[in-house]
């Protein structure tokens, strides 16, 4: 999620623009406070709407058809869920030169868990495998199949190019050697044994809500899920939760070799990727890629 322009191409939105929307759509909303809640995602703008909503608006046609997605799939995911997701309140239609569906939301307290400043590392890091399990087991028909969600092979060239743009950042101080021997170990692990699976395939730490205790409260941001490789939703084990508490998370879904492997290629793919693009663009997305690299290359496996 976003409330900057990141992306070429993105529409740009503020505070007038989404109250004369909901006067639009939802009348009986319009004398709500509007106000812009910061994000460092790259996709969405959102707004709090009132105590008790949000609103999420595309900035692009990708973050367009996530909207459909999760008004689609969200009510039928939710009670299957061991924590709470994001509940659709209403779809606006494109109008005030605003080129995309976009929707409301119920508002879910909670904060972002931050990496390196956990709470309850082990206890979240069950939390997750439930989460991550309880997905797994979902058999609704008709599913779609999840953003990234492909072989580990689909990631290949656009990995490498990454590497080698990271090769000519020298002050980056990226290991491409030792990325590059991760990212063929995923290569070389058998892929998925079994159907594809239920995933939510975002698991960033900008995508959960930690109560005052540290424990997960909800999961928000479904506009990639879908059915895939399990693999992909291990990215929290690199990408938010400490060596030790990785252990626990993998202990807790009782992850084989091979996944594993791959979802450390998947993981190191997404941040080598993230990096050389978002390093002068969106500095909260260059941070976290180069965590997320930093811890891959560390872990022993």
């Amino acid at each position: 999620m976003s409330t900057g322009r990141t992306h070429p191409g993105t529409h740009p939105v503020d505070d007038d623009l989404v109250r004369r929307l909901i006067a639009g759509r939802f009348p009986q909303w319009a004398g709500l406070p509007v106000r812009r809640f910061p994000s460092g995602g790259t996709v969405n703008a959102v707004y709090r709407l009132g105590d008790d909503m949000l609103v999420r608006l595309p900035l692009g046609r990708g973050g367009a058809d996530d909207v459909s997605r999760e008004r689609t799939w969200l009510p039928r995911l939710a009670p299957h869920l061991p924590t709470l997701v994001p509940e659709v309140l209403g779809v606006g239609e494109p109008a005030e030169g605003y080129a995309w569906p976009w929707s409301v939301y119920r508002w879910l307290p909670g904060e972002n868990p931050e990496a390196g400043a956990l709470d309850e590392p082990e206890l979240l890091a069950e939390d997750l495998a439930g989460f991550v399990a309880a997905m797994r087991r979902i058999t609704l028909p008709g599913a779609p199949q999840a953003h990234r969600g492909g072989p580990v092979t689909s990631l290949d060239a656009e990995t490498r190019a990454a590497i080698g743009e990271l090769r000519g950042i020298p002050q980056e101080g990226v290991d491409c050697d030792a990325a590059v021997a991760v990212w063929e170990e995923a290569l070389r692990a058998p892929g998925q044994d079994g159907p594809p699976v239920w995933l939510h395939a975002d698991l960033m730490p900008g995508n959960l809500l930690v109560d005052g205790g540290g424990r997960l409260a909800s999961v928000i941001d479904f506009g990639c899920m879908g059915v895939g490789d399990p693999a992909c939703d291990l990215f929290p084990a690199w990408n938010l939760l400490p060596a030790g508490s990785r252990e626990v998370f993998r202990e807790a879904l009782g992850v084989d070799d091979s996944t594993w492997v791959r979802g450390r290629g998947r993981a190191l793919s997404q941040a080598l990727i993230a990096l050389p693009f978002y390093r002068t663009r969106n500095p909260s997305m260059a941070r976290h890629a180069r965590h997320v690299i930093r811890e891959v290359l560390a872990d022993e496996g």
